[in-house]
């Protein structure tokens, strides 16, 4: 009978070949680590392979999705999960706070983990950025990603999380150009996923909504506090709050016309 694994390091990847060798480096301590790869055209799955980890290869729908194939492949194989980006690093510290949660509570259902984000190579704290908890140390069989949030997953559990105080490292956008294509996706994503849900936005909306958001991240986040980069940065996601809202309200017309073909 082969024996079951206390915990799987689960990446999921597309192109990563710049980032997959750090990122499989600090895992070490896992007793396994999956790379569920989706049809990279780079080297991405050889490297991982060389590098003595597991791949399976899926084509990527949403993360919700991606992360719950992997949490239901792994179910009979091992006790827990833990979910790690390929641009994402475990540091020793984190990785000993880990091992130290599973010791104490080999039955706990899930850990939130905090995220130390660095954006255009500065570590940004304010403006939504920190701690930015993500759930992602899960007992199998006891937590799924809500399929109706295929963007900015949704963990649901059973009870409530635990926390872990040693962060994550997240190389978030290295580019302006790189931030600017991952919200344009974010964005659409959001758009279908509130469109799904029924959610509508009026022409005020389109307009106040923006500049709600800029003042929530500036001001009550004190994005402030991170000088031009802040503003930069809470300029640009009011930016993409506007055109989250334009997509809305254009799937909507799309939505009436539709209806009103013979």
């Amino acid at each position: 009978m082969k024996q079951r694994m206390g915990l799987v390091a689960v990446v999921l990847t597309f192109n990563e070949e710049g980032h997959i060798h750090e990122c499989l480096d600090c895992l070490g301590f896992a007793d396994q680590v999956l790379v569920l790869d989706s049809f990279s055209t780079d080297g991405t799955p050889d490297y991982a392979r060389d590098a003595g980890a597991r791949v399976a290869q899926r084509r990527f729908r949403d993360y919700a999705d991606q992360r719950n194939y992997a949490l239901e492949l792994l179910r009979d194989e091992t006790d827990h999960v833990l979910f790690v980006d390929a641009d994402e690093r475990v540091r020793p510290e984190l990785a000993t706070e880990i091992q130290a949660a599973l010791s104490a509570r080999p039955g706990g259902t899930a850990w939130r983990i905090p995220r130390h984000n660095i954006i255009f190579g500065r570590l940004t704290l304010h403006a939504g950025w920190f701690p930015d908890y993500q759930t992602r140390l899960l007992k199998t069989g006891c937590a799924r990603y809500d399929p109706q949030r295929p963007v900015h997953e949704l963990v649901q559990l059973e009870e409530d999380p635990g926390t872990l105080e040693q962060p994550l490292l997240h190389y978030n956008y290295d580019s302006l150009r790189q931030f600017m294509r991952k919200q344009r996706d974010y964005s659409e994503r959001l758009a279908g996923m509130r469109h799904v849900q029924g959610q509508q936005a009026s022409l005020r909306d389109l307009f106040l909504l923006p500049l709600h958001h800029f003042r929530w991240r500036y001001v009550t986040l004190r994005g402030y506090r991170e000088g031009w980069h802040g503003l930069r940065l809470c300029l640009l996601m009011a930016w993409y709050e506007l055109q989250t809202i334009r997509r809305l309200r254009g799937l909507a017309c799309q939505g009436v016309e539709g209806t009103s073909r013979p």
